[in-house]
């Protein structure tokens, strides 16, 4: 495995993520940040959080399977949430859960939440984009 996850003593532990990711391999990646468009360019979910952040972490998934990659090369990841407010959480979490499950993996690799004033299109309410390391 390329990318070992760790919650160092002296850090408080979260559940959603991991504090710390140890990378080593041949090839970084870097992924664009990835919005709810399905593959023809659609977006998924308007208006709906949930949906969104599911969409989009499916994206990135397909991202790293198209260089032959999966959530566990995933060094870090940020995530940009249009008008973000803490009681959002849920639907982000939920969003997560559901693409995680459908990937099969469990996306705890070091994370930013950011919250921005707007995105590419007014439709879009996250983007999430990912650094990964590959053999």
């Amino acid at each position: 495995m390329t990318v070992t996850l760790v919650n160092p003593p002296g850090l408080v532990e979260v559940d959603a993520y991991r504090q710390v990711s140890v990378a080593s391999g041949a090839r970084l990646v870097h992924i664009a940040g990835q919005v709810s468009w399905d593959a023809e360019g659609v977006t998924v979910g308007e208006g709906d959080l949930a949906a969104q952040v599911e969409q989009c972490y499916l994206n990135v998934g397909t991202a790293l399977a198209g260089v032959g990659g999966s959530f566990d090369d995933v060094a870090k990841l940020t995530v940009h949430v249009v008008d973000w407010t803490p009681d959002k959480m849920p639907l982000l979490l939920e969003g997560v859960a559901r693409a995680a499950a459908q990937l099969g993996v469990t996306p705890m690799a070091p994370g930013t939440l950011l919250g921005v004033a707007a995105l590419d299109v007014p439709a879009h309410l996250v983007e999430v984009e990912a650094v990964a390391v590959l053999d």
